[in-house]
């Protein structure tokens, strides 16, 4: 049996309800418009667009449902896009802002926001201009977008995956399927579009797949690297900051002593340096990792307060405690308990110095320390911890209107794939939409144009 007899598994529960389809095996498998590695939010976008244009499309799913990046991106919550600017947005476009621009203008964060609600998901905007759906689930992202796709026509089958795909006389023909039970069938196709994602988060799929099967079809790779990853720090008695939540700070990225990135709001310590002002200076901090650079974050611990405000302070606490209390008693009146310890062994003074010894060094060590609090960086998180994938698929190499590769007729790419990375709030899954998108309309105006 093949696509004619699927074998179909239907799941419910309170939430929400799935159905999913499995291939038993390729035997009657038939040629198709466009076929798609990979179920994730650029594959399932272009899919439907495909579909819904009257292509036979056949969208293959290497895990066992699609969209798995989705159901769990934002915490589980899924910021679906961000309602910046054009202009602004691409500034949070990390790297091929250009090549992205022309995805953007055809299919923007305003196409999405009415995209989504169209197909039944209401949607509620946040601090940052960051897009969620109104019930706080991702899920409700990724049921409606497979839904819509499938209402189009696109077929989706999970388990199943492109090991291969063949070209004759410079464009797509086909390519080859597997199962997860290693059966494997040749299947014709016009257009081949590769949605792969990145290696970032591999237990969703996102395996690196896709850049093989595009560095054997002629395709440079930009190196990858983990990006929107937490940091590893050596700042003494840090495992103690596990837990520990900085809101309203002030960060600056160090790269050789020298500020390159400013950002403001919330750190974690998980127990490694974490929380979205780390993830968006981790970028450039994972490059200057790499190239053997010194890397730091420096911390603002009090950015309401300036010098002489903070020595005011100190000096209402000093008198309301007494000179005979402890310098860690007063550390406790400024900054929270977790970081006391870490605090005072950057400033090698005893904790237990008293106050009435505290003298005018000591008192500009803690004011400069509180307003410059250093956390040497010494490494980064791993793929596995990573949000997104910087790097991937040259994008001199593909058409920015279309996403076709320049390289390949009929060979399309979409996505975390692409060397096309942003900052955290939406904006890598709106180059996800656009990309998909673009490419999606694109393979059905190239195979009319071909006939």
């Amino acid at each position: 049996m093949g696509i004619a007899n699927l074998r179909i598994f239907s799941g419910t529960g309170k939430k929400h309800s799935e159905i999913f389809i499995f291939v038993e095996n390729f035997t009657e498998l038939r040629n198709f418009d466009l076929i798609i590695a990979g179920g994730g939010a650029a594959g399932i976008m272009a899919a439907g667009i495909a579909a819904q244009a009257g292509f036979s499309v056949l969208v293959c799913e290497k895990m066992e449902k699609p969209q798995r990046k989705v159901r769990i991106t934002g915490k589980g919550r899924c910021n679906l896009t961000n309602m910046r600017r054009p202009e602004e947005f691409l500034q949070k476009v990390r790297s091929s802002s250009d090549f992205f621009a022309p995805a953007l203008a055809r299919f923007g964060n305003r196409e999405t926001v009415s995209f989504f609600e169209r197909i039944g998901v209401p949607l509620t905007i946040e601090r940052g201009e960051r897009v969620f759906p109104a019930s706080g689930r991702a899920w409700d992202i990724a049921d409606a977008h497979v839904r819509w796709s499938r209402e189009q026509g696109a077929q989706i089958v999970c388990h199943t995956r492109v090991t291969e795909v063949h070209t004759a006389g410079g464009r797509v023909s086909g390519v080859t399927l597997s199962t997860a039970r290693n059966d494997s069938e040749r299947v014709t196709a016009s257009c081949v579009l590769l949605a792969t994602g990145g290696a970032s988060y591999p237990a969703t799929g996102s395996t690196g797949d896709g850049y093989l099967l595009a560095h054997r079809l002629g395709h440079a790779i930009v190196e990858i690297r983990p990006s929107l990853t937490p940091l590893e720090t050596s700042l003494p008695f840090a495992e103690s900051l596990k837990g520990l939540r900085l809101k309203n700070i002030s960060a600056r990225l160090a790269i050789d002593d020298r500020y390159v990135q400013q950002e403001f709001g919330e750190l974690e310590f998980t127990p490694f340096v974490s929380g979205p002002v780390t993830l968006r200076m981790s970028r450039q901090a994972v490059d200057a990792l790499i190239d053997g650079q010194r890397v730091a974050v420096d911390l603002d611990l009090k950015p309401a307060l300036n010098p002489t405000q903070l020595r005011e302070r100190i000096a209402r606490e000093t008198e309301t405690l007494g000179p005979q209390a402890l310098l860690s008693s007063l550390l406790r009146k400024l900054l929270p308990a977790q970081l006391i310890r870490p605090f005072a062994a950057s400033l090698q003074i005893p904790e237990r110095l008293p106050l009435n010894a505290v003298k005018a060094p000591e008192l500009d060590k803690i004011v400069g320390q509180l307003k410059l609090f250093r956390l040497p960086i010494s490494d980064y998180r791993p793929f596995e911890e990573a949000i997104v994938t910087a790097g991937g698929v040259k994008v001199s190499q593909v058409d920015p209107k279309t996403m076709q590769s320049k390289l390949v007729q009929g060979l399309y790419f979409a996505g975390e794939l692409l060397d096309v990375d942003g900052y955290t709030g939406g904006f890598n899954l709106q180059i996800a939409w656009s990309t998909g998108y673009a490419a999606g309309l694109a393979a059905v105006g190239g195979k009319e144009a071909n006939e």
